[in-house]
């Protein structure tokens, strides 16, 4: 048997399954459920272990919503990379991966930040500052009333599919979307 001194140390991975668990957590349960003892019972850490990588419960949640963040802007820029029209690239970009997410995947984990941005007002203004910084890298072609009509009405067609009851009719999502997305190639 390996002792502690000889087994060999991953701190990626230990790192890794903590955000892991917190957000599965946070989405299963809410982000209430997400207590230092909940997140080290589901990675099988010690709650120094937990402390060696993150100094406090709100650090852990802070970056599991900047992580959130970081893959959103990806997805986002991955798909107005594919986007040969610059005028409204990124509102393109943006009800497109909104919508997809909401289509392909009723419990992701955009699901568990948008949710926990409406209630903690931590993750609000954190959220906010992302989207302030994306809509002002992207001023030169996304600065149009109509464009944020279009930002704003896809988050309501996405919070409308998530607050649906279970088993309750489901918006037309792809006909919402290809709606959304040609009010932007009109100019």
């Amino acid at each position: 048997m390996a002792t502690a001194s000889r087994r060999r140390k991953q701190p990626e991975l230990v790192r890794r399954t903590l955000l892991d668990c917190a957000a599965r957590l946070a989405l299963e349960q809410g982000l209430a459920a997400v207590t230092v003892q909940a997140v080290c019972e589901a990675a099988g850490v010690t709650k120094g272990g937990l402390f060696h990588h993150f100094a406090s419960k709100q650090a852990l949640i802070d970056a599991v919503v900047a992580e959130l963040l970081e893959k959103l802007d990806a997805d986002i820029e991955a798909a107005m990379a594919t986007d040969p029209q610059p005028w409204g690239r990124f509102t393109r970009a943006y009800v497109t991966v909104t919508l997809d997410d909401l289509m392909l995947n009723q419990s992701s984990q955009w699901t568990a930040l948008y949710i926990s941005s409406l209630t903690e007002p931590s993750l609000r203004r954190v959220t906010a500052a992302w989207f302030a910084k994306f809509v002002e890298r992207h001023r030169a072609t996304d600065d149009d009333p109509t464009l944020e009509i279009v930002r704003l009405a896809a988050d309501g067609v996405w919070l409308a599919g998530l607050l649906r009851d279970d088993g309750g009719p489901m918006p037309d999502l792809a006909g919402l979307r290809a709606r959304l997305v040609a009010m932007t190639l009109a100019r």
